[in-house]
């Protein structure tokens, strides 16, 4: 089968800042390859209109058109061109898209394309408090009404997602994936390290609970006064106070002493974070706002323990009690407490990261997301 991916994101020198949508999309891209079939990247929002092949995999980087006020509709028939040529010729035969931002939305093209729900500007608008931009929802909801098929990452996710659009879409769960090549020899030896490190990666920002972390650790500190907090991500703006650093909202927001303890790397090439996550005690994720966050996967595949947030998506990841725990992100006593007692257990630490590895090889490796991806486009096919 000829598979192409149509993604604002996908982490590599040439591209730019990648998130976790990326890092999925990579994943599977090369597993798929993997197994034979033709797999193709189209990545618009770039700097320039090129194509180049690596690994197997073939690269089409669209530019978007800047034409004040009809931008987003001369990007889509660009796109949309590009889509109908490569079909044409017989490159592609499926495409899959994600719901941000609905970026199919009148794209019309001779081939099917499905829509993987990894949480839509509406979804995260919801889940993060506040209003959505009019011109994103209507795009995202004509893009789902149009789609072939959609895929949601969780059961959450895609439930949700037709609740806030008012539609009774049908949805298949395909998880997010992970390589787990990546991390076949987990350096386990480290877990042990002292002082106790605790790590988060991802973005600084407000609805991956950002603001909520320095009053969670300063508990910790309180108890286990040796403990790191180790930060690795982009700073980001904050939407709601309008500042132009979440991170210099954190600041103020640790004690004087935990404070001393806190060190944040910044942004972190994907091919060091490895590193970084080997050398955690713990992984703690207090978000608010997520579909099905890569980044708890790749902990839980280096056997990292972790403490993360137990809204919505978690428990089709997380198990509580069992290969994390998972608690509320403003409930900071009852955090820091489940972080406390992975610090002070190792056997918890290593019978929790073994665990963790064990759903990850079942349910999240890039084998099963792509067998389960390729029979819902065969489906689709036909």
């Amino acid at each position: 089968m000829k598979i192409a991916f149509l993604t604002p994101e996908f982490p590599h020198e040439r591209i730019g800042h990648s998130g976790g949508i990326g890092t999925s999309i990579k994943h599977l891209a090369i597993e798929l390859e993997r197994l034979g079939h033709d797999v193709s990247l189209l990545i618009y929002g770039q700097k320039e209109d090129a194509f180049f092949e690596e690994n197997g995999l073939q690269f089409y980087l669209v530019k978007n058109v800047k034409f004040k006020g009809l931008s987003w509709w001369l990007t889509r028939k660009k796109i949309q061109k590009l889509i109908n040529k490569l079909h044409k010729s017989k490159k592609i035969d499926i495409i899959e898209a994600p719901d941000w931002t609905g970026i199919t939305s009148y794209i019309n093209v001779n081939c099917p394309i499905v829509i993987r729900e990894n949480g839509s500007d509406t979804y995260f608008c919801h889940l993060d408090n506040r209003p959505v931009k009019a011109i994103n929802r209507f795009h995202e909801k004509k893009a789902l009404q149009s789609a072939d098929g959609i895929i949601a990452v969780s059961t959450y996710t895609g439930a949700l997602t037709n609740k806030l659009f008012g539609l009774k879409t049908s949805f298949t769960v395909v998880p997010n994936a992970v390589n787990m090549l990546d991390f076949i020899k987990s350096n386990r030896s480290s877990i042990d390290n002292s002082p106790p490190v605790i790590l988060y990666f991802g973005t600084l920002i407000r609805k991956k609970g950002l603001l909520e972390l320095p009053l969670i650790f300063n508990l910790v500190h309180d108890q286990c006064p040796e403990a790191v907090l180790v930060l690795v991500g982009k700073d980001s703006h904050d939407i709601k106070t309008k500042s132009s650093s979440t991170w210099k909202l954190m600041q103020p927001l640790f004690n004087e002493s935990a404070y001393s303890n806190v060190n944040y790397l910044g942004a972190v090439d994907y091919s060091q974070m490895r590193e970084k996550v080997e050398t955690a005690t713990v992984c703690v994720f207090p978000t608010f706002a997520e579909a099905l966050p890569v980044s708890w996967l790749e902990a839980m595949a280096l056997e990292r323990p972790v403490v993360a947030s137990n809204v919505g998506w978690a428990t089709d990841i997380i198990d509580d009690g069992i290969n994390g725990f998972l608690v509320h992100p403003t409930k900071h006593e009852d955090y820091s407490k489940r972080i406390l007692e992975v610090i002070n257990d190792k056997d918890k630490q290593h019978e929790f990261g073994r665990a963790a590895k064990q759903k990850i090889e079942s349910y999240f490796s890039a084998p099963v997301v792509a067998e389960k991806s390729f029979v819902f486009y065969k489906k689709h096919l036909k």
